[in-house]
Formats: structure tokens, C-alpha cells, sequence
């Protein structure tokens, strides 16, 4: 067994939903150009609990956003140290981090979608979520960064959210365009990071700093059907 597909079945015992390599060399900023290898990884999120949220976040919700997160970065800690211990460089990507100074609002060092669909784990949605092929928006992402080289395969957008606008009706805050994503566009063309932060922030910061309502998650089509 080849190196990589260890690295795989490692992930899956330690959490990992979903599991894909991408080759980023052309995404990542220079910075990080020696890094032009990608480990992307989806946990499922609790279907009990998203189905929970209704017109508002729920405490529920938070701790269970929040915990899925810490697994997530011992995921990726833990892929990128037995990475190292064959002798190649990581760089294990926060699962939920700002970093101000990337030149672009709630960003982070690297953006966990962009290596999500390089590894055809699913596609951007009109919500700004990744939509997985398994699971839809059900998930929270991670990402190893490195020079060990894996196996890669070109994406290809199987699905789409096409005429769906289930998510930008159900938005409180209006921040879902109902535009398709656009690798020529910024975020902003589909979702405005901006109006959702201050209208969880101004209704609903006494649940917890960085609250996050879940409401496009819960009522997307393509998290709802694909159960099993």
C-alpha cells in the first residue's frame, strides 16, 4: 500500500468523513508555493442537530460548530505529523481562524473550499458553502498543506445548485446573492461575509463570540436528501 492511501485510511480512523488530494501549486500564495500539495478533509456534521435550528441559531448548534472544529484541527495535526515523519514539510491549516492580514475580510491563511473542490469533494454553492457530493453543506472543512506529492485528479462539478434559491430565501441577515459561484468573481458575488457577521453579531452574540446560525446548512435540498 502506497504512502498516500495509508495517509487516507488514517484519516478516515481518526474522523474524516470525506477525504480528498488536490494540487493547489497554482491557488496557494507564494508564500506557500513550496507547499503545492493539498490533504482536504470533511466532518460530518450532526443531522439531529442541524435539523434543530428553525429561525435562529441554537446553543446546540454552537458548541456542536465549535467541537467539530477542534476535531478537526487534531485531524489535520496529527495528517501533517506522520506526513513529516516520512520526510516531508506541512503546514496544517486552522479549521476556523481570521487572519487580517491576507487582504481580504474573514479570510484565512488558505481557503479550505478552494482545496475542497480542487480535490472534487463537491462544489461552491449559492450560500458560500461547500456542497458536498455525500453529504451537502453538512460538513465543516480542513487542510494539510504540503510538499509531499500525492495522486490528483482534474475537478469536475458533477452537480450544481442550478435554479435552487431555497438558501437566499431563507437568509435572515440577505447576505446570499443567488448568483452562481464564479472563479473569475470574488466572494462577494455570491455572499456578503460582512452582513452575515454583524446581524449574528448584533442578534445573537450572547450565544457565544463568532455564533454562526446554520440556517443555509439546515435547509439546503442537497444536505436534506442525501441521508443514509
Amino acid at each position: 500500500m502506497d504512502k498516500a492511501q495509508i495517509l487516507k485510511e488514517k484519516l478516515y480512523d481518526l474522523g474524516a468523513s470525506i477525504v480528498g488530494f488536490a494540487d493547489v501549486g497554482q491557488l496557494v500564495h507564494e508564500k506557500y508555493s513550496s507547499l503545492p500539495y493539498a490533504v482536504s478533509i470533511a466532518v460530518r456534521l450532526s443531522d439531529c442537530i442541524i435539523d434543530e435550528i428553525d429561525t435562529k441559531p441554537t446553543y446546540t448548534y454552537f458548541h456542536h460548530y465549535r467541537t467539530v472544529n477542534t476535531l478537526i484541527d487534531q485531524i489535520t495535526l496529527r495528517a501533517g505529523l506522520i506526513i513529516q515523519q516520512w520526510g516531508y514539510r506541512y503546514i496544517a491549516v486552522p479549521a476556523s481562524q481570521t487572519v487580517n492580514d491576507t487582504g481580504e475580510t474573514y479570510a484565512g491563511i488558505f481557503p479550505h473550499k478552494t482545496a475542497a473542490v480542487a480535490a472534487r469533494l463537491g462544489w461552491i454553492g449559492k450560500s458560500g458553502l461547500l456542497i458536498t457530493y455525500d453529504y451537502g453543506p453538512r460538513v465543516r472543512l480542513g487542510t494539510v498543506l504540503t510538499d509531499m506529492p500525492l495522486p490528483v485528479s482534474k475537478p469536475e462539478i458533477k452537480d450544481g445548485c442550478k435554479n435552487c434559491n431555497v438558501c437566499k430565501i431563507a437568509c435572515p441577515a440577505m447576505a446570499i446573492t443567488g448568483n452562481e459561484w464564479d472563479v473569475t468573481k470574488g466572494r462577494e458575488h455570491i455572499f456578503d461575509a460582512h452582513a452575515c457577521s454583524q446581524y449574528m453579531k448584533k442578534n445573537f452574540q450572547h450565544i457565544g463570540r463568532g455564533v454562526v446560525c446554520g440556517i443555509c446548512v439546515k435547509v439546503c435540498p442537497k444536505g436534506n436528501k442525501r441521508r443514509v
